[in-house]
C-alpha cells in the first residue's frame, strides 16, 4: 500500500463501493466499475474504470491510487496485470454472510475507522437478526434459486443463507456451498426431484425470461411452475456479496416468500 490509511482508492466491484459510500468514505474513492449503482449518485461522482472482467490498466494508474479493491478469481487476470505495474491490490473472495461482514470490517480497518465498521455491520446485524426472528417459525418453503439459465447454475452460499433467514428452504443448499460456478452446475431434473415451492431467478447481466423456465420439459409437474409462483430479483441486489444484499435482497426474499404463503 502506498499511503496508510489510503487516501485514493480504486473500486473494482460494485459491493466494496456501497461499502465506502455506506463508511461515509467516500471521498476517498477516485475510480469505480461500470457497475457500481448503489448509491445511484455514484454514477455522476465517480470516474468509471472498469467492468467485471476487464478494467483500463492505464486509466487506472493514472488516477493514482494507494489501494485498488478487487474480488474473486474472476478478476485475477486484472489483479495480476496491476500488481505487475506496481500497483496495490487487495482481492476478497467472500462467499457467505460471515465473509461479508469480514470483508466490511477489513475496509474499516485498512481505512483507519474501525469503529465506523463496527457500527455499520451492527446495523446490518441487526437487522439480519429481526428478520429471522420474525419468520423462524414459519412452514419453510421450498425454493429454487436460479443464478443462470444455460446451463443451469444455482446460487451461492449467501443466497441459499438469506432464504433460510426469510423463512425460506433452498433445495439446492450442497451445491450452494461450492465457490466456483461449473461446480454448482444442475439439470432440469434435479429441479423436478426438489419440486420447489417457489422459483427465484437472478441472471447476472439480463432479464429472467418467465416463459422460458414455465416451457422447460417436464416441469409443469413443478409446484412453482404449477401455482405460477416464478419471480425474478434484479442481480445488483442479490448477486453481489455486499450490503445490498443484506437489506434489499433480503428484503425481496421476505417479499416473495410472504405473498407465496
Amino acid at each position: 500500500m502506498k499511503k496508510f490509511p489510503p487516501e485514493r482508492i480504486v473500486c473494482l466491484t460494485e459491493e466494496t463501493v456501497e461499502t465506502i459510500y455506506l463508511l461515509g468514505e467516500e471521498k476517498r474513492i477516485v475510480g469505480v466499475t461500470g457497475y457500481a449503482t448503489r448509491p445511484k449518485k455514484v454514477r455522476n461522482e465517480k470516474p468509471r474504470i472498469s467492468s467485471f472482467i476487464s478494467a483500463n490498466i492505464d486509466k487506472i494508474i493514472d488516477l493514482e491510487p494507494d489501494l485498488i479493491l478487487a474480488f474473486s478469481d474472476i478478476q485475477s487476470e486484472i489483479v495480476s496485470n496491476l500488481i505487475k505495474k506496481g500497483q496495490s491490490v487487495l482481492c476478497f473472495n467472500q462467499r457467505d454472510i460471515e465473509g461479508i461482514f469480514n470483508m466490511i470490517q477489513t475496509i474499516s480497518n485498512l481505512l483507519d475507522i474501525k469503529q465506523k465498521g463496527i457500527n455499520l455491520i451492527s446495523k446490518l446485524k441487526n437487522n439480519i437478526y429481526q428478520i429471522e426472528n420474525k419468520y423462524s417459525n414459519y412452514n419453510k418453503l421450498k425454493v429454487y434459486f436460479e443464478e443462470w439459465n444455460d446451463p443451469l447454475i444455482t446460487g451461492l452460499k449467501w443466497v441459499s443463507e438469506l432464504i433460510n433467514i426469510a423463512g425460506g428452504e433452498d433445495i439446492f443448499y450442497e451445491k450452494s456451498l461450492n465457490e466456483l460456478a461449473k461446480d454448482r452446475i444442475i439439470s432440469k431434473e434435479d429441479v423436478i426431484k426438489g419440486n420447489p415451492d417457489i422459483i427465484i431467478g437472478s441472471w447476472c447481466g439480463k432479464k429472467v425470461n418467465f416463459d422460458q423456465i414455465r416451457n422447460r420439459k417436464g416441469w409443469n409437474k413443478v409446484n412453482a411452475i404449477k401455482y405460477d409462483k416464478i419471480y425474478e430479483i434484479k442481480s445488483p441486489l442479490i448477486l453481489q456479496p455486499g450490503p445490498a444484499a443484506l437489506t434489499d435482497g433480503l428484503d425481496q426474499i421476505v417479499k416473495i416468500l410472504n405473498i407465496s404463503r
